[in-house]
């Protein structure tokens, strides 16, 4: 991954070579912004570009001896860190993760943990990673100007395993730089925040965006232009799209079936809907509820009749000019709260059968405001 690999993000390339050739080069960086914008591909060009032998100006050579490691993913002073399942570390998903890696940069945590068939596991950074990072740092630097060690959602991390790195964080071994990549800083330890240098990834604008998908995908610019503006600003969202439109159909209708089975108030109805939903596996699941959020949202702008703030495609909008008054500002903010709370229990390993019943019951309720 060069600086010319990433999509858009000229003026955050900048800054990062410049502190580079500058010497300015902070001993920890939190790269944090939305999902799918480069954050992760940003961070390894970066990496190589500190390390390569034979810099420009603007990016790595992709010569040299480091380049050539780079290329791999298989640097000996470069370290992955990221969410895993079964109480492992990192290195025992080393080779998934660079095989991962290396056919996209762009890619979200489930899609991560559908690759390892993590199944219903949830994805985190156990508390024992904090002695394997410690012991690769606290290694002499092999063969290069930096040791780098890039830490994927730190939100993901468990408490004991953030707090065991908070001195290692603020005064690392010499020639060590953390790269933090988050989506949710919120989330982060705050300790650790504190401890980073923040900048903030901003989503791909359009004309880069349109720019890669025609590049990358057999699409006309049309369709490229609907596809940006509905991924707003996310290439791995835009990406999504394009090669799951299947699966978005998919949730389309079971977002239909509930609403129009809940709009009934016909219990036979809204049982057969929860029963569906209850029956097409957790991510499917935590997937659709994330779908119906974003309806939600769409639904109910679309009602304040500003047209360049809606994010839909034309299946989505023919469904809405008869839903969209059902979605209003006395239920807008309920619903996100049932539909979160529900996306909560999921991941929590609740019954599905229960939740998705009680959740089909309020959403007829939430519809009669």
């Amino acid at each position: 991954m060069f600086f010319s690999d990433v999509i858009g993000h000229n003026d955050v390339k900048q800054h990062l070579t410049e502190s580079v050739r500058r010497g300015k080069v902070p001993h920890a960086t939190m790269l944090y912004g939305p999902e799918g914008v480069g954050k992760l591909p940003l961070a390894i060009a970066y990496a190589r570009y500190l390390n390569c032998s034979n810099r420009s100006a603007d990016d790595s050579c992709g010569e040299c001896p480091s380049c050539h490691k780079f290329n791999k993913l298989a640097h000996p002073d470069l370290h992955f860190v990221f969410p895993v399942i079964k109480s492992k570390v990192s290195d025992d998903y080393l080779p998934q993760w660079r095989e991962f890696l290396s056919s996209s940069a762009y890619f979200n945590l489930n899609q991560w943990l559908t690759y390892i068939n993590a199944e219903n596991a949830q994805g985190v950074i156990y508390s024992k990673e904090s002695d394997e990072i410690i012991r690769k740092l606290n290694l002499k630097v092999y063969e290069a100007p930096y040791k780098i060690m890039i830490i994927w959602l730190p939100e993901k991390m468990h408490v004991a395993c953030a707090n065991k790195l908070l001195k290692m964080i603020e005064e690392p071994p010499g020639e060590t730089v953390f790269l933090l990549i988050s989506e949710d800083r919120e989330n982060v330890l705050q300790t650790i925040w504190s401890r980073c240098q923040p900048l903030h990834i901003h989503s791909i604008g359009n004309k880069e965006m349109v720019s890669a998908i025609q590049e990358n995908f057999d699409i006309e610019i049309g369709e490229a232009q609907s596809i940006t503006h509905i991924a707003n600003g996310s290439y791995t969202k835009a990406v999504e799209m394009i090669r799951s439109s299947e699966d978005t159909r998919f949730l389309y209708e079971l977002f239909v079936n509930m609403m129009r089975s809940s709009v009934s108030g016909n219990i036979k109805a809204i049982k057969e809907s929860a029963n569906e939903l209850a029956g097409i596996g957790r991510e499917m699941q935590k997937s659709f509820l994330l779908y119906s959020m974003r309806m939600f949202r769409e639904y109910f702008v679309n009602n304040l009749g500003e047209p360049e703030m809606v994010y839909m495609n034309d299946y989505e909008q023919n469904f809405g000019e008869r839903f969209s008054p059902f979605i209003n500002e006395k239920n807008i903010e309920e619903f996100n709260e049932e539909f979160t709370l529900a996306y909560r229990q999921i991941e929590q390993n609740g019954n599905a059968k229960i939740i998705f019943l009680d959740l089909c019951l309020k959403a007829t309720m939430l519809l009669r405001k």
